[in-house]
């Protein structure tokens, strides 16, 4: 397992569970579809949004990123998904601060250009390690959680 492959698996992936703390110290977190850039990830939000309001406070998120698993037997049998969790810097840019023209092609498919100037795009540096459950692990052996579990380096 390398953090390579584990970010090959979120760029894969367009869902998320994003989860900051209140400047008061509230935890707080909302599903969220993004798009993957080269070493980081983009959200966009509302400009009045919580998201938007409370996550420059401390510039840190927390990301949970859910890999559905099972296939067809999926649909018969209760399992749950894998997934990559890890501790991220977060930078909510300004309204209209990424004019259309500098947009990377992912950020271009998650925000049509002509919205993108009424909305607030989160960037997100994932850092340290990418703690995983179950990513390259066969179906069977999730149900140990030794083997199921894995610290892999951010790259």
């Amino acid at each position: 397992m390398t953090g390579e492959l584990v970010w090959r698996t979120i760029v894969k992936r367009s869902f998320a569970v994003l989860s900051y703390v209140t400047p008061t110290g509230q935890p707080r977190s909302s599903g969220v579809v993004y798009a993957a850039g080269p070493h980081q990830l983009y959200v966009a939000v509302a400009p009045d949004s919580w998201k938007a309001l409370h996550i420059p406070a401390t510039g840190q998120v927390a990301v949970t990123v859910p890999v559905r698993r099972g296939g067809l037997l999926s649909l018969l049998l209760p399992i749950p998904p894998a997934t990559i969790s890890f501790h991220a810097r977060a930078v909510v840019h300004p309204r209209g601060h990424i004019a259309p023209g500098s947009m990377s092609a992912e950020l271009a498919h998650l925000v049509p250009a002509d919205r993108l100037s009424s909305c607030r795009i989160v960037e997100i540096f994932p850092e340290d390690h990418f703690l995983t459950y179950g990513i390259g692990v066969p179906l069977l052996r999730m149900r140990d959680p030794q083997a199921s579990r894995a610290r892999v380096a951010v790259p």
